[in-house]
């Protein structure tokens, strides 16, 4: 018989500090409020204000940092783990949400727009990362970092060459970085959004035959909403995925399944 007891106390995040990248809108708001939810504290990384993302948070009863910072580059990242720690004594949790999206035929995608989308979705994933692991092992590990990559890990997309080479190495990324620090204390593992309700993907619901064809496959018979990601979010945060290392949890509807 199923104690219900223990259940909740599985995903429960009270005690722990996470940090979010890209928190001002979209996935990153909905992930920060669901751990939240599940009794994190919440220090969020956006370049945009924070001001909704941070009420949310407050509503669901948690506390909020919002941390400015820009991640086209690696300049802030030894202060964004500064001022996390200045704040809450600890973090536990990272969570690689930041991304960007530049769209343009291959044959006149630019040099810049390769750099912009390479550096925000896949090399401050890698030294945000470096720098979360040496505080954590620094204090005997015991921390867990999610990735949000994206089913175009898996399939080529159309005319979104940075964005797709980018995702296919945040998932390279996962198992490197998973291989190197499981048995150091350190989860790492990924979330694979399928079509989701955000600014980067507006463009794509409004094109009304672009939409038509991306639902016509989508098992779920619907665009995912960033609201869908909080749990898959809380699972790899907590210690319910403590025996997952390098996973890339896919959560699309059934996109790829189709």
């Amino acid at each position: 018989m199923t104690d219900e007891r223990y259940m909740p106390s599985f995903f429960d995040l009270t005690g722990k500090t996470a940090i979010v990248t890209g928190a001002s809108s979209g996935i990153g708001r909905a992930i920060a409020v669901a751990l939240a939810q599940a009794g994190a504290r919440v220090a969020g990384v956006a370049r945009s204000p924070q001001d909704e993302t941070a009420r949310r948070v407050r509503e669901a009863g948690g506390d909020y940092l919002a941390i400015t910072a820009d991640l086209a580059s690696i300049e802030p990242i030894e202060r964004i783990l500064d001022e996390t720690l200045g704040w809450a004594g600890r973090a536990d949790i990272l969570v690689n949400n930041a991304g960007i999206i530049r769209r343009a035929d291959p044959l006149e995608f630019s040099e810049q727009d390769w750099d912009d989308v390479a550096n925000v979705d896949l090399k401050s994933v890698f030294f945000l990362s470096q720098a979360f692991a040496r505080r954590a092992l620094a204090r005997g590990g015991g921390a867990k970092i999610i990735n949000v990559a994206s089913v175009l890990a898996y399939t080529g997309g159309i005319r979104v060459p940075s964005y797709t080479a980018a995702k296919h190495g945040v998932a390279g990324l996962t198992k490197l970085l998973a291989n190197e620090w499981a048995a150091k204390g350190i989860n790492v593992n990924a979330i694979a959004p399928g079509y989701v309700r955000t600014d980067a993907t507006q463009a794509l619901q409004d094109d009304p035959e672009r939409s038509e064809r991306l639902l016509s496959r989508i098992p779920a018979g619907r665009w995912g909403e960033p609201e869908d990601m909080g749990g898959a979010a809380v699972f790899l945060a907590s210690r319910a995925s403590d025996y997952c290392h390098g996973s890339i949890l896919v959560v699309d509807g059934g996109w790829l399944a189709a």
